[in-house]
């Protein structure tokens, strides 16, 4: 599964409301990706939802260091094919951090996400929060 912004805001924060859903989900899931994009999303994310940098760098180096997450570090050819797929999108409200999860979903046929943000359905994937 993929492991996107909002759903790890979800297993981090436990006063968001589907904090105990993603934190199951996690622990159940075997391989679990995402990429360096996200990572820098969550610190940002985390900061406007008010917790301290502090608590959401632990949290990112956490992410960093489990074994079950492979952590995909952004290159040139992924960025460009992220770029690619916002280009042949202009109806659609994607960040470029979303297209760089869409792009490597489906490179590595991955079809479920750990995420709230529904973006993820209208590309056909599975929103599991």
């Amino acid at each position: 599964m993929l492991l996107d912004t909002s759903g790890l805001l979800c297993a981090f924060g436990v006063d968001q409301p589907k904090h105990f859903l993603a934190i199951d989900l996690f622990e159940r899931a075997g391989a679990k990706l995402t990429h360096s994009y996200i990572l820098a999303e969550l610190t940002t994310l985390a900061r406007a939802r008010s917790y301290s940098l502090a608590v959401s760098l632990v949290f990112a180096e956490r992410i960093l260091s489990e074994p079950s997450v492979e952590v995909v570090w952004m290159g040139e050819t992924l960025h460009v094919s992220a770029l690619d797929l916002l280009r042949n999108r202009p109806d659609k409200g994607y960040s470029l951090c979303d297209a760089v999860s869409f792009v490597l979903m489906r490179q590595r046929r991955i079809t479920e996400a750990l995420t709230t943000d529904h973006h993820f359905e209208q590309e056909g994937f599975v929103r599991l929060l």
